[in-house]
């Protein structure tokens, strides 16, 4: 495919450089915590944990965010390397939410009131296997122990394969005001090579449905280097997704890794496409999705310029933690269910990834984390860095309390290279440093720069394409 530059216009902030993507290491943390989740350990468990509950938010009214990990899914998706279960029998679910009740009961000491919610998650799984009476259910749990806010984010993951109208509607009266509608492709040739079929007029269903009952914002996600994807095979996808004018779009890179997720080895390695295959898809979209006004919020994300997540990129307010890219403030994150990881303080913690292993400490009277993670100084002055990087495209040098230059001394080498490079313009005279539009598509690349972990090989996780 010719590549094609895109450069910098009134409303687009990055340059997308075919070439230069090419050359650089292809693999990297998303981001989502820094240190990355791979560094979390089995010395930080129930102990820990609630000791950091009792220490962050006991006296603190600053309101906080809650992940609910639903894990159930009806048929399984080859694709998907999610923490999941598969099964018809909705009754298992009941049997869930006993066990979330129980989780909460014991978190409620460690709490100290009824704190303001002001972002919610579902995520899972597919957290619409809850019938519309489980979903009240699991609402009447949170409302017990926070105090939903007018202006709050409360979001859920859709499968558009098993939600009707009513249920948008009965979803949206229990509270929710985003959703994630999860498309990945129309094609039926995709469809059937990965084991999820779905129609366009059940997606266009779900969506207009949730803007008529007034969701503020509906995101939806696709994912690029499925088997037999093409350039000629996605434009179809393209344009039929945005004829549904979501108001935020995510184009996730599919990692096939066979030999980790066992789902993945119905695939037929060979209809998958190649790095220069799916990097013509990514080139194509990027390129359609600029063209019609969407702004690049960062990594594989795009919203409309009046949606919130654009507003706070312009005015600097962009979070990211473990849902991705947010509005609020850093927020302090409750997170419960299995293999959910949430963040107090300097600290995260992960809940057991078994199911059967989370019902047993449960069934033991004590809170299922897994493993987690203290961060020191260190750790939290990188983790501050990149994400301001990741969500701000720039540093003021003088704002992280250290003599920037003499304590960044190894990553100044690699800083220089990246400025060399056109992805990143520095100086230590001035005291700043800013991600150049060319630098934005692979900011990835520059945030790992600043990740001890990686720098001094402390890791041997596989981590996801940074483009």
């Amino acid at each position: 495919m010719k590549t094609i530059t895109i450069t910098p216009s009134e409303h687009t902030l990055f340059e997308f450089d075919r070439e230069l993507i090419s050359s650089l290491p292809n693999q990297g943390p998303r981001y989502t915590s820094y240190p990355t989740a791979d560094r979390f350990h089995d010395g930080f468990r129930q102990p820990e944990y609630t000791q950091t509950l009792d220490t962050v938010l006991n006296g603190n009214d600053k309101p906080v965010s809650l992940y609910i990990h639903i894990p159930f899914c009806n048929v399984i998706c080859y694709y998907c390397g999610c923490n999941k279960v598969i099964t018809k029998d909705t009754s298992k679910a009941d049997d869930y939410l006993n066990y979330l009740e129980k989780e909460m009961a014991l978190l409620k000491p460690h709490l100290h009131g009824k704190h303001k919610l002001a972002q919610l998650h579902f995520g899972g799984g597919t957290p619409t296997f809850l019938s519309d009476g489980q979903l009240e259910r699991v609402f009447n749990m949170i409302r017990e122990h926070f105090e939903l806010l007018p202006d709050g984010e409360y979001s859920i993951e859709i499968d558009p394969r098993k939600v009707s109208r009513e249920s948008v509607f009965k979803l949206a009266k229990l509270g929710f005001n985003r959703m994630s509608v999860g498309i990945q492709d129309f094609d039926p040739k995709v469809q059937a090579a990965v084991n999820r079929i779905q129609t366009v007029e059940e997606t266009k269903n779900v969506i207009d449905s949730a803007q008529e009952a007034g969701f503020k914002s509906i995101s939806v996600d696709l994912i690029y280097g499925l088997p037999h994807q093409s350039v000629e095979s996605i434009k179809p996808t393209l344009d039929t997704v945005l004829s549904l004018n979501p108001d935020r779009l995510a184009l996730y890179h599919y990692a096939h890794l066979p030999h980790i997720f066992k789902p993945q080895r119905r695939i037929d390695t060979n209809a998958v496409p190649s790095s220069e295959e799916k990097l013509d898809i990514l080139q194509y979209a990027v390129h359609l999705l600029d063209e019609r006004g969407y702004v690049f919020i960062g990594m594989d994300h795009f919203a409309k310029p009046e949606d919130e997540l654009a507003i706070a990129l312009r005015e600097g307010r962009l979070q990211r933690n473990f849902q991705g890219y947010s509005t609020y403030a850093d927020c302090d994150l409750i997170a419960i269910g299995v293999s959910s990881i949430g963040k107090v303080g300097d600290t995260y913690s992960q809940n057991q990834r078994l199911l059967e292993d989370y019902y047993a400490d449960l069934d033991a009277n004590q809170l299922p984390v897994m493993r987690g993670f203290q961060l020191n100084t260190d750790d939290v002055l990188r983790r501050q860095i990149i994400q301001d990087l990741m969500c701000r495209f720039a540093l003021e040098l003088a704002d992280y309390g250290v003599d920037f230059v003499n304590y960044f001394a190894a990553e100044l080498p690699e800083l220089d290279n990246m400025a060399k490079l056109g992805l990143v313009e520095w100086n230590a005279v001035s005291g700043s440093l800013k991600v150049t539009p060319k630098g934005r598509f692979l900011i990835r690349n520059i945030a790992m720069i600043f990740d001890y972990y990686l720098r001094n090989k402390e890791t041997k996780a596989k981590y996801s394409q940074t483009v």
